[in-house]
């Protein structure tokens, strides 16, 4: 990829306009980002590197946003959305950020994978007030630090009560269990490790062991040996895609069978299909893991009007996607969002009347979330989706059981 830069927009077709500095006047303002026909968007997520799966994400939302464009745009315009590659790689992150707002001029930031890469512009994006909408991390500081970053806000639950709610079903069905943890050395890593915490409170002694990775390292079959000869029968994978895999894998490949929880970002069908296939069905049966997303890869799915229209948006805008990769039907439910938003910020369109859309949500038919989960938002509450269910891998299949749990404690 030429200077790092993915351009993804409507279809093959996407605009390419590099006289976008200047904004044409809507209604006599000046709005960056903003013509009587189009607006433009940015965002980074890792399109090369050791986070590359995530990819499908900022390729998936590329493919929802082309489809609106075909059936009218927002408000008479059409998204320009310009996706850049930052390899998950803060540094790199910065640099994109600076090209997007100071060279592109882009209207607001969409979706940015990763939470050290997105904590590392907010301050900058805040500062410029430029939207930084639906972050593509469930960090809790999105929600919980809106009064000091007004103009950042995430949109899948949050790490420290999705953690809270595997810690809560261990804790009834396995009292006393011995907890190891793997989970990834950053901001990202540590957000679910404090849900765990604080969940287990005077119980946190039964964490036997917790270690954790970089991203540079090439495994972590070191961690999960150790974890192994510690003695603990429950293993918490707080981990990226990649690590997740080798973490399955080695579990697998030692002859160690503990209570395996996934977290989310991490137990797409591409995940969990390349752990079956590297270290046997035992490397991935019984894992369990939550879902606030439905499962393109769910047999049982397959006439679910939301995983339709994923097929076939895919089908026209990404051929040759795997659309049983849940990361395309997150971006495209994050895009649902994104778009809800424009068109609630009316064709008027600022940037102070898109925050007030984002901050007054309420999507009862997003087609791409879990059947009766809605999408809300208030001014003092800024984590939009707060259900969740919990879900066991079977067969090569996720199933779920219970009933939507509410997230925020």
């Amino acid at each position: 990829m030429s200077n790092r830069k993915v351009w993804l927009g409507a279809g093959i077709a996407a605009i390419l306009i590099a006289s976008f500095a200047l904004s044409a006047p809507v209604r006599g303002q000046q709005v960056v980002g903003v013509t009587d026909t189009s607006i433009l968007l940015g965002g980074t997520h890792p399109f090369s590197g050791p986070l590359s799966a995530y990819s499908s994400i900022g390729k998936g939302a590329a493919a929802y946003f082309a489809y609106v464009n075909d059936h009218g745009g927002v408000n008479g315009r059409k998204i320009i959305y310009k996706d850049m590659d930052d390899g998950y790689s803060p540094p790199r992150t910065v640099q994109d950020m600076r090209q997007l707002v100071e060279g592109d001029h882009v209207f607001a930031i969409f979706n940015s994978l990763g939470t050290p890469t997105n904590t590392v512009v907010r301050p900058y994006l805040n500062d410029q007030k430029v939207p930084q909408l639906f972050v593509a991390t469930g960090a809790t500081t999105w929600g919980a630090d809106a009064s000091k970053y007004p103009w950042t806000i995430g949109w899948q639950p949050d790490y420290q009560d999705e953690a809270a709610i595997y810690t809560k079903y261990l804790m009834h069905l396995k009292p006393g269990a011995k907890i190891g943890v793997l989970y990834q050395n950053d901001d990202y890593g540590k957000d679910y490790l404090k849900g765990l915490v604080d969940t287990l409170g005077s119980k946190k002694s039964e964490i036997v062991k917790a270690l954790s990775y970089e991203v540079s390292e090439p495994d972590v079959n070191s961690q999960i040996a150790a974890i192994k000869n510690a003695g603990a029968d429950a293993l918490f994978i707080f981990a990226t895609p990649k690590f997740s895999t080798q973490a399955m894998v080695e579990t697998a490949k030692l002859g160690w069978k503990p209570l395996v929880f996934l977290n989310n970002v991490s137990n797409s069908q591409t995940v969990m299909r390349a752990a079956t296939q590297a270290g046997g069905p035992n490397a991935t049966n019984g894992v369990i893991s939550t879902q606030y997303l439905k499962d393109p890869s769910d047999l049982d799915e397959q006439s679910d009007p939301g995983v339709k229209l994923e097929k076939a948006i895919l089908a026209k805008y990404a051929p040759g996607s795997d659309y049983t990769d849940g990361f395309y039907l997150y971006g495209m439910g994050a895009a649902f969002t994104m778009v809800d938003a424009l068109k609630h910020a009316g064709r008027n369109l600022t940037r102070d009347s898109l925050m007030q859309a984002v901050t007054h949500l309420h999507e009862t038919d997003n087609p791409f979330v879990w059947k009766g989960i809605v999408v809300e938002t208030t001014p003092t509450d800024r984590f939009p989706i707060r259900q969740m269910i919990l879900m066991r891998y079977l067969n090569g299949h996720w199933v779920e059981f219970g009933s939507l749990i509410n997230v925020r404690r």
